[in-house]
């Protein structure tokens, strides 16, 4: 369909493009071309590049598992002389790129305007991390970087930290399982130091870097980010030294879901929790969590820390006891911003709720934000179930239970 000056035509089983391809000298004020999820374009791309001519506006190409072959990549490249507008470009999902990228970018020139290079789960190579490393300094518009669940690109992420400097506006670097070691951090920490404007850096489920923290947080934790994930990393040395915490005054989001080691040291992160003044999500499932940790967060928010929280995830801590329950709910008032709270318990277990249900449900009529609660697993009584059933209704509120 065509759409002002966009045209999307993702998840249509393409197979006629040809006749795709004759219709772009209509439409020379095109902006936007999404040919995303049609398996049918892998092979036949040099059909619509050779008449990309007759768009040279086009700002934006998404072609998401399109099973694109080494012919495709290769008139990819040999296409951005002939769209210079271009900046945005989407290549997710299209595993036949790996051990190809060179055929790309060797095309690319300098002045290049693209600000989103996504390629997740394109199985690049070291290789390819080299050839990526290579073209960084002709893409000095680069806000955005995906590399995510490109296993083996961690090989050469020294090479790419390297180059990182070439490109100061980035404002997102997605390294989701990229199978990063510890000497990864290394670079990382000293390529941050270059990049003033980064926002989100993402680096969960890369378990390798696990206690390579130590040595690394100096700058690794000095950017002003919404968004700092650590997801799934089996973290041997937590994150944060004193040096480091006072980078954090504008960090948003704080993900540390999946680290076990986390439980029973959360008061290591005190520090840092009280300092990262802006925080409006907090992620904590799967993190062995005690009464002792839900306790500090209690703690903290009735200091006038946290006081920006929004949402709060517990979820999968069944390590968790119902007097650390019971704790954390007569607390839970100070919260005042918290819209989303969720406690459920892992998918492989279930748990009678305890006499801690009737101080959270006093909590909740203090939460005026409050819209969303998951407790899913947890087993309720007949009475607490009719408590819950009519809650809203009681106290004329419209909150999700998830349970």
């Amino acid at each position: 369909r065509v759409t002002g000056i966009a045209l999307q035509l993702s998840r249509c089983a393409l197979t006629f493009m040809c006749t795709l391809s004759s219709l772009l000298p209509f439409l020379p004020e095109l902006e936007e071309i999404s040919l995303s999820w049609n398996g049918c374009v892998g092979g036949t791309l040099t059909t619509l590049t050779a008449q990309l001519h007759h768009v040279n506006l086009l700002k934006v190409l998404r072609l998401n598992n399109c099973r694109l072959s080494a012919e495709d990549v290769t008139s990819l490249g040999e296409a951005f002389e002939i769209v210079p507008q271009l900046e945005e470009l989407d290549l997710s999902w299209n595993s036949n790129i790996g051990g190809k990228l060179s055929l790309l970018t060797k095309k690319l020139r300098k002045g290049c305007r693209i600000k989103l290079l996504k390629m997740t789960d394109c199985n690049l190579t070291a290789k390819d991390g080299e050839s990526l490393a290579e073209i960084l300094n002709v893409l000095p518009n680069l806000e955005v970087l995906d590399l995510s669940i490109n296993k083996h690109i961690g090989c050469s992420m020294k090479v790419i930290a390297q180059d990182l400097k070439n490109v100061p506006g980035l404002k997102e670097l997605n390294l989701h399982m990229c199978g990063l070691k510890q000497d990864s951090l290394q670079g990382l920490d000293t390529a941050l130091q270059h990049l003033p404007a980064l926002r989100k850096l993402d680096l969960s489920c890369n378990k390798e870097i696990g206690g390579g923290f130590k040595d690394a947080t100096a700058h690794l934790v000095s950017i002003e980010a919404t968004l700092f994930s650590l997801s799934k990393q089996k973290l041997l040395v937590l994150i944060f030294s004193a040096e480091a915490a006072l980078h954090l005054p504008e960090l948003e989001i704080l993900d540390l879901s999946w680290n076990k080691c986390v439980g029973g040291n959360l008061k290591l992160l005190l520090g840092a929790l009280k300092l990262a003044t802006e925080i409006q999500v907090l992620r904590l499932s799967s993190c062995n969590l005690v009464a002792e940790d839900l306790a500090l967060l209690t703690l903290l928010s009735h200091d006038g820390h946290l006081a920006r929280l929004r949402k709060l995830d517990l979820s999968y801590n069944n390590s968790i006891s119902d007097e650390g329950w019971m704790v954390f709910c007569q607390g839970l008032a100070v919260f005042k911003e918290l819209s989303e709270l969720d406690v459920s318990l892992r998918p492989s277990s279930c748990r009678a709720c305890g006499t801690w249900f009737s101080e959270l449900l006093a909590a909740l009529t203090k939460l005026p934000a409050l819209a969303e609660l998951g407790m899913q697993r947890w087993v309720l009584s007949e009475s607490q179930r009719k408590q819950l059933e009519g809650f809203n209704q009681d106290n004329k509120r419209n909150i999700r239970f998830d349970c």
